[in-house]
């Protein structure tokens, strides 16, 4: 035989009949002629190896120094598979030896064909037909491949030269060799270093802005106000009508705030139609203008015509809850007059959106409702009375600036509405639109 050294697995063929043992390593020398090939002596590991009983003309095969099953580790037919001559030439069963090596074996039984591949080597063959197709390149074989006690035998040279194998005959052991390194796969290309990239330096953030926080002061003139009381039964105020309110936005306790002020007064007339009589109470003309109820439900009584202001002034402090600039809080009303009344106050609570006077336009309003305004009045006859009224105040309002000046436009609609709570002569109400100017800090 040749000798081939393609670099892949190892894998020892020990040929000889009956029991042998192999003993001290063989000085390899050429001799021996299988098949027209010549091959040398090979060292041996000492060892001992059962061969088994072979029948006669067959010889057992040792691979890497264990007997050659149909597959690795598996016996059939209860002894282990050997390999024939034919004509001076070595047959081994080309399933077992390919399986050993890690090749996968597909047999065409129509064709009979056998085709064993494994990464980097295919090789096919046919029964009875003297060739073999060793990675798409067909060389002649000395004895074609034929079945045997039904497994494929083919000439040893199809390991060598199908699997790049080293093969080598021993005569007087009897035994052929066969090598078969695995190739060591070449070194991952080392990486080249990794170049640390230049970090570019952080920039410095620009300075956050404060939120905007509005501070204003606005006036307006409340335009025409409808009244309605016990001094009004719908009359429309003529002038001296007004209201002036202003905000600050502010943080406290890590929360944002605002604090507003409102300041109302209503100037309405107090009407009558007959002249004054000369005895005002009870009232000796029912159903003048002129005649008013009293506080406590008294009767009536004579009032003279007269022109009635109104004025109130509540201070809120809101807690928000929302953007854009939405509160919720708490008040305190305080309300006077010029016809005689006591002075009126309570505690309520509301919801405030307040105008945004960083923008060209903006609407805003107010709902703030006060259960419980009340004072103690004491009649001509020195009777006292617990006045109260539960009240509620609105404004809906926009602005419109003008250009970057910090006077803007105000302009919207207002009003209240009272209930009587305790001893009042009626309910009220009061309502009109206003319109007037404003100054942001």
């Amino acid at each position: 035989m040749k000798r081939f050294n393609m670099g892949i697995l190892t894998a020892i063929i020990v040929a000889g009949l009956g029991s042998a043992a192999i003993a001290s390593p063989i000085t390899s020398q050429p001799s021996g002629n299988i098949g027209q090939q010549t091959v040398a002596q090979a060292d041996m590991t000492t060892n001992a190896a059962n061969f088994g009983s072979a029948p006669s003309g067959q010889i057992p095969i040792l691979f890497n120094d264990h007997h050659v099953y149909t597959k690795p580790d598996k016996l059939k037919a209860g002894r282990v598979l050997a390999a024939i001559v034919r004509g001076g030439t070595i047959l081994i069963p080309l399933r077992s030896m390919f399986e050993q090596m890690g090749a996968t074996v597909s047999y065409d039984a129509g064709s009979k064909t056998v085709d064993v591949s494994k990464p980097g080597a295919d090789v096919k063959v046919t029964v009875g037909k003297s060739e073999v197709i060793i990675n798409g390149e067909s060389r002649p074989l000395d004895v074609p491949p034929e079945i045997y006690q039904g497994s494929v035998v083919v000439p040893v040279r199809v390991i060598s030269e199908g699997m790049g194998a080293y093969v080598q005959w021993v005569p007087e052991q009897r035994l052929v060799v066969v090598r078969y390194n695995p190739a060591t796969p070449p070194p991952a290309p080392t990486a080249a270093p990794t170049e640390v990239p230049t970090v570019a330096p952080t920039p410095t953030p620009a300075p956050v802005a404060a939120p905007y926080k509005d501070i204003f002061v606005a006036g307006d003139y409340i335009i025409n106000p409808k009244v309605y009381n016990e001094f009004s039964p719908g009359n429309t105020g003529k002038g001296g009508s007004y209201a002036v309110r202003g905000g600050i936005e502010f943080d406290a306790l890590g929360l944002p705030w605002m604090l507003e002020g409102d300041y109302r007064q209503i100037q309405y007339p107090h009407n009558q139609g007959v002249a004054t009589p000369a005895i005002t109470s009870p009232c000796p003309v029912p159903g003048d203008p002129g005649c008013v109820t009293a506080i406590g439900g008294g009767g009536q009584t004579f009032v003279p015509a007269f022109t009635a202001r109104e004025q109130d002034f509540d201070a809120r402090l809101g807690l928000k809850v929302a953007d854009p600039r939405i509160y919720i809080g708490v008040g305190y009303l305080y309300r006077t007059g010029n016809y005689g009344y006591p002075h009126l106050q309570g505690v309520g609570f509301g919801a405030e959106k307040l105008p945004d006077l960083d923008q060209n336009f903006s609407l805003y309003g107010s709902a703030w409702y006060y259960p419980n305004v009340k004072g103690t009045f004491t009649d001509p006859a020195g009777n006292q009375f617990n006045l109260a009224y539960n009240i509620l105040k609105y404004q809906i309002g926009g602005t419109v600036k003008f250009g970057a000046s910090p006077v803007f436009l105000d302009l919207g609609w207002l009003g209240e509405s009272g209930k009587n709570k305790s001893n009042a002569p009626s309910d009220t109400s009061v309502n009109g639109p206003f319109i007037g100017l404003g100054i942001k800090f």
